[in-house]
């Protein structure tokens, strides 16, 4: 997904939920209802968490510097850890803490016809946002089913709205099926469950963020579709008697850095070795834009096999 198109998604999702939580808080003050406030909250936080993912953007796109030689796009990686955190922390902290406070000072909930309205108002604007994401997801998921899709992105403002607005719809139905509950079978209580359940939904939605965020932190490698089409961009190279080592690293969702190890023909000179080297990184950067950054290294593979030797007896 292109960066404009990252940019619509967290967009769409910024407007929809500044909407939807100044109607929730409406509708929490008014009628008293837990699992509303616990709504409200959650798109607050959600809020917060776009206008972050879009700060991230504008951070990570800085030119690169002498302090960081290969950019700043990895900055992005680190703002949608932070808001995981926070949907971990204030989301589903705050509601697990409503709900455990209904439960134990209950009391019913004041015209709730007024939260079902809010609670359909909210559904619409959230399944608006949802389909913008899941649009933009369709785009990039190839052949690839749409779970797979997810874990192998590295753009995380597209997982992250996405998630942020599953868990938000599955929050709705929570909140409507509780508030109901409550009024049917005149049980308060059940307002405060359906927010500790909003809470549980909140804190796996977390720590799923959380997990796919930690890989990209710690230094993920180009698509397995990537890699190979490389390998065969050099394979096809007459010249090139073997592939040493091929290593990727994504410093960004639009910024891969390859290091290649190759065994060229020994009959050609250097300036030879150079040209085919220079050919290889249009080659490469023609087929993947990408990959901003090459380092190509001329090295036999005995002479490797050695150095390879060497760093594991050390």
């Amino acid at each position: 997904m292109d960066v404009s198109g990252s940019r619509k998604v967290v967009f769409a999702a910024l407007a929809g939920n500044a909407l939807i939580a100044i109607t929730k808080f409406a509708a929490a003050a008014y009628t008293g209802s837990s699992a509303m406030l616990s709504e409200a909250i959650h798109s607050l936080v959600d809020t917060g968490n776009q206008g972050l993912l879009l700060y991230g953007m504008k951070r990570a796109a800085r030119p690169a510097d002498r302090f960081h030689p290969f950019g700043y796009g990895i900055e992005l990686y680190f703002w949608a850890f932070v808001v995981a955190i926070l949907i971990f922390g204030v989301g589903a902290g705050v509601s697990i803490y409503e709900g455990i406070d209904k439960l134990q000072n209950s009391h019913p909930v004041t015209s709730p016809h007024i939260n079902y309205i809010v609670l359909g108002l909210a559904m619409v604007f959230e399944a608006t946002a949802w389909s913008i994401a899941f649009r933009e997801l369709r785009k990039v998921k190839g052949a690839r089913g749409y779970f797979e899709a997810v874990q192998l992105s590295k753009d995380p403002t597209l997982f992250t709205v996405l998630f942020e607005d599953t868990a938000a719809i599955l929050g709705l139905i929570t909140a409507f099926i509780g508030i109901l509950l409550s009024q049917l079978l005149e049980l308060p209580v059940l307002d405060g469950v359906a927010s500790l359940v909003i809470g549980g939904i909140l804190a796996l939605t977390a720590a799923y963020l959380a997990y796919e965020c930690k890989g990209l932190l710690t230094g993920e490698s180009a698509g397995r579709t990537v890699v190979a089409e490389i390998e065969r961009i050099i394979g096809a190279e007459p010249e090139v008697c073997g592939l040493n080592e091929l290593l990727t690293m994504h410093f960004g969702p639009h910024e891969i850095l390859l290091n290649v190890s190759l065994d060229f023909a020994d009959r050609l000179s250097s300036t030879e070795v150079e040209s085919k080297v220079s050919k290889l990184e249009r080659d490469i950067k023609k087929r993947f834009p990408d990959v901003k950054r090459i380092f190509i290294e001329a090295q036999r593979s005995s002479a490797r096999a050695v150095a390879l030797g060497a760093e594991g007896s050390g």
